[in-house]
């Protein structure tokens, strides 16, 4: 077994761990001590907020260090097609890992948080993460797709205010979701146009070539169904929004009718 396979084996085995301890353990105990609220949830109610909480804590591990990867790691942005990162390597098992647990979550769970969509997002996700980690090919891509994990956390926050009762007009409602529709267009929406320019700009060379076919049409097809999954996600975000700052002038409207009554 070489030193690759044994890396990604570990921390991919670490990750899965550490992310069902996460849910099945200390999720609950940390939620209690923080937020009052929580101990009154119903228990399905705590089954989602639990596994909210392990996505957010998974999306600010792969993020950031995704983030420091995408600027700094120069060996893969030399070379994203066959370029080799130790760090990078282990981010992207660190993912799978928790994509594999979440998977196992959803299934124990199915009729408290099935989602067909997570499936497929889930499955297409370590569909193209496999070849990365066997082959060590579209490294630098892969960790590229993981900067879609930053916009996570503040959908996750968006739920736990809407489960918490707070108000869609509260300050701190108001701004997660400003941050989060911001967000969630730049690290998916926008990130789309390069990544297919660059798909584009490869195409027919002969480090491309190298890849194979398989990899080609799986690199293509895996990023097809996500960005087609980002693009519903956005849209659906987007409405969300606009009902919101509709919902507000209109309040604000009708506050100033009735200001102008008393008056």
């Amino acid at each position: 077994m070489d030193t690759n396979t044994i890396l990604v084996s570990s921390t991919l085995c670490t990750s899965f761990l550490i992310f069902q301890l996460l849910f099945h353990f200390v999720s609950s105990w940390f939620s209690a001590k923080v937020s009052p609220g929580f101990n009154n949830l119903s228990f399905e109610k705590k089954i989602e907020w639990n596994s909210r909480i392990v996505s957010t804590c998974h999306s600010l591990l792969v993020g950031i260090l995704g983030l420091y990867i995408f600027f700094f790691d120069e060996a893969i942005i030399a070379d994203p097609l066959w370029g080799q990162s130790s760090l990078a390597t282990m981010n992207i098992a660190t993912a799978s890992g928790y994509l594999i647990s979440d998977l196992l979550i959803l299934i124990l769970y199915w009729k408290v948080i099935g989602d067909k969509c997570y499936i497929i997002h889930h499955c297409t996700a370590l569909y193209a993460y496999f070849f990365v980690m066997k082959d060590g090919v579209l490294v630098y891509i892969a960790n590229f797709r993981l900067l879609a994990e930053l916009s996570s956390p503040f959908v996750n926050q968006r739920w736990f205010f809407e489960t918490l009762k707070y108000s869609k007009f509260s300050k701190a409602n108001v701004i997660n979701g400003i941050l989060m529709t911001v967000v969630f267009f730049v690290v998916r929406i926008v990130a789309i146009p390069p990544l297919y320019g660059f798909m584009l700009a490869v195409y027919g060379t002969e480090p491309y070539r190298r890849l194979g076919c398989l990899i080609q049409y799986s690199w293509i097809f895996t990023c097809i169904v996500l960005d087609v999954m980002n693009v519903m996600w956005m849209i659906k975000i987007s409405k969300g929004c606009i009902k919101v700052i509709s919902l507000m002038r209109q309040e604000k409207a009708n506050n100033r009718l009735q200001n102008g009554k008393v008056d």
